[in-house]
């Protein structure tokens, strides 16, 4: 596993925008099912000692995915993610909004841009998230949107290194 991969996290309050670059010593294609692929999300997006489970999802533009954060006690915290584009295995966007456990939204949402691209057997992601709204966006980062992303690549980042020694 390399140590100087880039990670890259930068708020923008003017634009209420977050800006993230994360490198990941793996194939593109394994990166792309890693966040495309409700099996493999499951395992890592929630930040331990969080869990993360998906109710349903269809990767397709107009699908969705609806799932929750899981906390140790049992706590749920639902989100629902509307594919709107998806270019295979370089690109998808979605519009996430947090939600109950009826999938019904609590609006105003964000868009959420997604970029891969690989060089010499590092993919790199490149990800845009856009807040409809600076009081969503102060909400993600007083909710620990940073710590948590960080987490959770980090679990990323393991996931990746066994399925690759996996599938060599």
């Amino acid at each position: 596993m390399k140590n100087d991969l880039q990670f890259d996290f930068t708020v923008d309050k003017t634009t209420k925008t977050v800006f993230i670059t994360r490198e990941f010593d793996a194939e593109q294609a394994l990166v792309w099912d890693a966040f495309t692929k409700p099996e493999l999300l499951d395992q890592w997006v929630a930040p331990k000692p969080w869990t993360a489970r998906t109710k349903h999802m269809n990767f397709e533009v107009g699908g969705r995915r609806f799932y929750a954060m899981v906390s140790p006690e049992g706590d749920e915290r639902w989100s629902v993610q509307e594919y709107t584009a998806i270019t295979p295995k370089s690109n998808f966007k979605m519009y996430n909004t947090f939600a109950d456990k009826d999938e019904n939204k609590e609006l105003p949402g964000s868009d959420w841009d997604y970029n891969f691209s690989e060089q010499n057997g590092i993919t790199k992601v490149v990800i845009t998230i856009y807040n409809e709204s600076l009081a969503r966006l102060e909400r993600m980062i007083e909710m620990g949107f940073k710590e948590g992303f960080t987490a959770s690549v980090d679990n990323l980042e393991k996931l990746l290194a066994t399925l690759s020694k996996n599938n060599s």
